[in-house]
C-alpha cells in the first residue's frame, strides 16, 4: 500500500491546497477553510501510522512533529497552516519513496546458474538423476559447457575447466586426473568424469549461495541522514511549544511554535539533496539502488576492491609478440590469429581481437582441428599451423627459453606458434590493467577513502605487481568466496567499507560490505543483484565519480538541513513571544522550505573538481590518439624485436639484425614520429585548459623529446653501418642501447597518456 499511497497523498495535499486558494480569492472563506481542513486530515491519518509503525521499531522520526503540528492547526482552526504542513509531509514522503526504491537482494542469478541435475554413470549406462540424490563416490560425467554439479575428483585423463566464477580469473586452466574440482566451474574443453566427494548441500557453490544470503541478512539497515537529528529537533521543538504555552496561556502560540517547527527542512532538503544526488549519479551510469547507500557511500572511509574485471579489464590482451629470428613479429601474429579465427577460446579470441585491430588481413584455415587445453591444428596458406601449447615433440630451439623467461617475469600465458613443424614464434597474453584505475585511485584518496584493499582469488605474484603499479594499501591474494566475506567483515569493523567486484565469487563481499557495488557493464547478474550499487558502463572511474558525488550530495543535505532548522529555530523564537500567528509562521516556514529546497538542488550540478570538464573537441581529439595508440603497438614490438636480434647477431655484420633496424627505423620514421608530432601541437594545447595550463603537459612533451633524439641517434648508426658495409662492433652495444631505451620510454610514455589523459574521456 505504502508505494501507492504517498503520490496519492501528495496529489489529494495539492488539490485541497490549491482549490481552497481558489476559494479564498473568490470570497469565499468558509470554503476555502473546507478544502484546507480536508487536505490536513487527509494527511493526518497515515501520518499517524507512520509515527506507530517507527515506535513499534524503537525509534521516532521526524513525523511525530509534523503530527503535532497537524493536529495543533486543526484544534486552533488554522486550517491554512494546516494544508501547507500536509502538503511538506506528502512531498517528502514521496521524495523519500524515490529516493528508498530497491532492487530484490534474492541472489536470483546465483540460484539460476547453480545446476538442477547430474548425469550418473552406472552398470546400466549413463542416467540423469536430480542432483538431490548425487552420493559421495558417484561417477559422473560433465559435459562440454556444463556447470560441475558438485565437489569432487577427476576420473579421466585431464579436464579443461572455466573457473571464472569462483576465481574471477579469466584464463582456462586444467585440472589432471585425481586432481579435485569445486562445483559452479564450468567444463571448458571435452566431456569428463568426475568422482563425488560431496553431495549438493556441502558442495563449493551451494556454500557460497548461503554465504551470499547470510551476509546480505546481517547487513544493518542504514538510518536515514534526517533522523539523526530528528530526536534532538523534536524535544527542542516541544520544550519551546509547552514554555510558550504556559509562560502566555495561548494555545495559539504553541500552535505557531510547532507549525514553524515542522520539520520540513529534514522532511524535504535532505531527501531533495539525496534523490538529486541520484539523478546526477544516474547520468554518469551509476544506479544507486536507494537514498541510504548514497548517504553510506558517502561515509564510506575503506574500499576493497576485486582484481580481475575491476582494476583489470578481465580479459586476456596480447602483451607482445616475439618471432623467430628469420619471422617478423606480425607474420606470427597473422597466421596465429588465422587459425584461430574458428576457435572460442578466451586467448584465441585476444589474438584475433588484436590482429584485426592492427589492420592484418587475415587467411581463411582449412583442416581446423582443437584438443581443449592443448590449442589448435590447421592449414593456413599451404602451411601446417599450430597454436597454443608446444608440443613435446617440436624442437624447442634457444630463444624459446627467452619466451618462458618472459612469461614468468610478466605474469603472461604463451601461446606458440609452429610452422611446418617448427617453433616460429610466440604470442604473450596477460589481463592488462584498466586504463582508468590508476586515476580512479587517485580520485578516490582525493575525495576522503583513507585505505585502498585488493581481495582477489588470483595468485600473489601478479596481484602484488598489479597492487605496487596502483599504490593500494594491501593486498589478499587467493581468496575464495568466504574469506572475502571474512575480510570485508574485519575491515566493516574498522570503518564504513565498500567492496567493488564484478563476478558471482564477489557476491557474498558484496552483500557483506556496507556498501557493494557491482561492474555490471559485464559483470554477472548475481553481482549485480547483491549489489547496492551498479555501475552500468564499463569504467572504473565512474565509482570515484559515485563518492564524490555520494559525498557532495551528502555534505549539501546537511548544510541544508542544519540552515533550515536554524532558521526555523529562529522562527520558533518569534511565535513563543506572540509575533508570528500560525499562518504567517506557516507562510514563513514556506519561505524557508524554498530557500533550503534551491540550495539542495545544488547536488544536481556537477562537481568540476572530480573530473576535468573536457570540450567536445578535445575528447575527439583523445578517441583518435587512443586508436592509433592501438594501431602503434607493431612498431613497439618492432623496435623491441630489432634490439633482440641485434643481441642474437652473430658477428659485427649481421645482416639480418641490420635489416631489422632499418625497418625499424623505417616504421619510426613514417609511422610513430608523425604521432608523436600530431599530439604535441593538437592533443596537448587541446588538453591544457582542462588540466590547468601548458605546465600540466611539460614532463609528456619531455618524453616526446627523448624519443625524437633516440631515433635521430639510430638514424646516425644506420648512416654509419652504410658508409662501413655493415655495423660494426663498436656500434653494436649503443645501439641496442638505443632500441631497448627507446622500447622503454615508448611503453612508459604510452601508458602514462593512456592512463592520464586518453581516460578523461567517456
Amino acid at each position: 500500500m505504502a508505494p501507492r499511497l504517498d503520490p496519492v497523498l501528495l496529489a489529494v495535499t495539492a488539490v485541497a491546497l490549491t482549490a481552497g486558494g481558489i476559494a479564498w480569492l473568490a470570497g469565499a472563506g468558509g470554503l476555502a477553510d473546507l478544502f484546507w481542513g480536508v487536505g490536513t486530515l487527509s494527511a493526518v491519518v497515515p501520518a499517524v501510522g507512520w509515527v506507530l509503525a517507527a515506535l513499534r521499531h524503537g525509534h521516532a522520526g521526524v513525523d511525530v512533529i509534523a503530527v503535532l503540528a497537524l493536529g495543533g492547526t486543526l484544534a486552533v482552526r488554522e486550517y491554512l497552516a494546516g494544508a501547507l504542513i500536509a502538503l511538506m509531509l506528502a512531498t517528502g514522503r514521496t521524495l523519500e519513496a524515490a529516493a528508498r526504491r530497491r532492487a530484490s537482494h534474492d541472489l536470483r542469478a546465483l540460484l539460476e546458474h547453480a545446476p538442477r541435475s547430474a548425469r550418473r554413470r552406472t552398470r546400466a549406462g549413463v542416467a540423469t538423476v536430480p542432483l538431490a540424490e548425487v552420493a559421495v563416490g558417484d561417477l559422473l560425467v560433465v559435459g562440454p559447457g556444463e556447470v560441475v554439479p558438485v565437489d569432487g575428483r577427476v576420473e579421466s585423463a585431464a579436464a579443461v575447466l572455466d573457473e571464472s566464477v569462483l576465481t574471477g580469473e579469466p584464463l582456462q586452466v586444467e585440472r589432471a586426473r585425481d586432481e579435485t574440482v569445486r562445483s559452479g566451474v564450468v567444463n571448458a574443453g571435452g566431456a569428463f568424469e568426475l568422482r563425488a566427494t560431496a553431495t549438493e548441500r556441502d558442495s563449493t557453490y551451494a556454500g557460497i549461495v548461503r554465504l551470499a544470503q547470510q551476509a546480505g541478512a546481517e547487513s544493518a539497515p542504514v538510518v536515514r541522514l534526517a533522523d539523526h537529528y530528528a530526536a534532538w529537533f523534536l524535544s527542542l521543538s516541544l520544550a519551546v511549544a509547552g514554555l510558550a504555552w504556559l509562560a502566555s496561556g495561548s494555545a495559539v502560540r504553541a500552535v505557531a511554535v510547532l507549525v514553524v517547527a515542522t520539520p520540513c527542512p529534514l522532511l524535504l532538503a535532505a531527501p531533495v539533496a539525496i534523490v538529486s544526488g541520484l539523478s546526477r549519479a544516474s547520468r554518469l551510469g551509476v544506479v544507486v539502488r536507494d537514498g541510504g547507500a548514497l548517504e553510506n557511500l558517502g561515509r564510506a572511509r575503506t574500499l576493497l576492491l576485486d582484481k580481475t574485471g575491476t582494476l583489470t579489464r578481465g580479459r586476456p590482451r596480447v602483451l607482445d609478440v616475439i618471432a623467430a629470428p628469420d619471422v617478423k613479429p606480425a607474420e606470427v601474429l597473422r597466421l596465429a590469429a588465422s587459425l584461430d579465427q574458428y576457435s572460442p577460446h578466451v586467448l584465441a579470441q585476444a589474438i584475433v581481437d588484436t590482429a584485426r585491430e592492427r589492420g592484418l588481413e587475415l587467411s581463411v584455415p582449412t583442416d581446423v582441428t582443437e584438443q581443449p587445453g592443448r590449442g589448435a591444428t590447421g592449414t593456413v596458406d599451404g602451411h601446417r599451423i599450430s597454436v597454443g601449447r608446444m608440443d613435446a615433440a617440436t624442437a624447442r630451439p634457444g630463444w624459446a627459453k627467452a619466451v618462458d623467461n618472459r612469461a614468468l617475469l610478466d605474469g603472461a600465458a604463451v601461446a606458440w606458434l609452429a610452422v611446418d613443424g617448427q617453433a616460429a614464434g610466440a604470442v604473450l597474453l596477460r589481463d592488462p590493467l584498466r586504463h582508468d584505475a590508476p586515476r580512479t585511485l587517485r580520485h578516490l584518496r582525493a575525495v576522503g577513502i583513507d585505505r585502498l584493499l585488493m581481495l582477489t582469488g588470483d595468485r600473489a605474484a601478479p596481484a602484488q605487481e598489479v597492487a605496487a603499479v596502483l599504490g593500494l594499501d594491501g593486498v589478499r591474494a587467493e581468496l575464495g568466496p568466504a574469506d572475502k566475506v571474512a575480510a570485508v567483515r574485519a575491515e566493516r569493523e574498522r570503518a564504513v567499507t565498500v567492496m567493488v567486484g564484478d563476478g558471482v565469487n564477489d557476491a557474498p563481499a558484496l552483500a557483506a560490505a556496507d556498501i557493494g557495488v557491482a561492474m555490471g557493464a559485464r559483470g554477472s547478474t548475481a553481482s549485480s543483484e547483491a549489489a547496492d550499487i551498479v555501475l552500468t558502463t564499463d569504467r572504473v572511474d565512474r565509482l570515484a565519480d559515485a563518492v564524490g558525488i555520494a559525498r557532495r550530495a551528502r555534505r549539501i543535505a546537511v548544510q541544508s538541513a542544519l540552515g533550515g532548522m536554524l532558521m526555523s529555530l529562529a522562527a520558533m523564537g518569534a511565535a513563543a513571544f506572540g509575533v508570528l500567528p500560525p499562518a504567517a509562521g506557516a507562510l514563513l516556514q514556506e519561505g524557508i522550505d524554498v530557500a533550503v529546497i534551491l540550495n539542495a538542488l545544488r547536488a544536481l550540478g556537477a562537481d568540476r573538481t572530480v573530473r576535468p570538464a573536457l570540450t567536445p573537441a578535445a575528447e575527439a581529439l583523445i578517441h583518435r590518439f587512443a586508436a592509433e595508440h592501438d594501431d602503434l603497438q607493431d612498431v613497439l614490438e618492432s623496435v623491441r624485436d630489432a634490439a633482440d636480434r641485434l643481441s642474437d647477431s652473430s658477428g659485427p655484420t649481421g645482416l639480418a639484425a641490420l635489416a631489422a633496424v632499418e625497418e625499424t627505423h623505417r616504421l619510426l620514421t613514417e609511422r610513430l614520429l608523425p604521432h608523436e608530432h600530431a599530439e604535441e601541437h593538437e592533443l596537448y594545447p587541446a588538453l591544457a585548459p582542462a588540466l590547468g595550463g601548458p605546465e600540466a603537459t611539460a614532463t609528456m612533451s619531455r618524453a616526446h623529446t627523448e624519443i625524437e633524439r633516440l631515433a635521430r641517434r639510430i638514424a646516425t648508426h644506420l648512416q654509419l653501418a652504410h658508409a662501413g658495409g655493415g655495423l660494426s662492433a663498436e656500434q653494436l652495444d649503443d645501439l641496442r642501447s638505443c632500441l631497448y631505451g627507446l622500447n622503454t620510454v615508448l611503453r612508459l610514455h604510452f601508458t602514462q597518456e593512456e592512463e592520464n589523459y586518453f581516460s578523461l574521456a567517456p
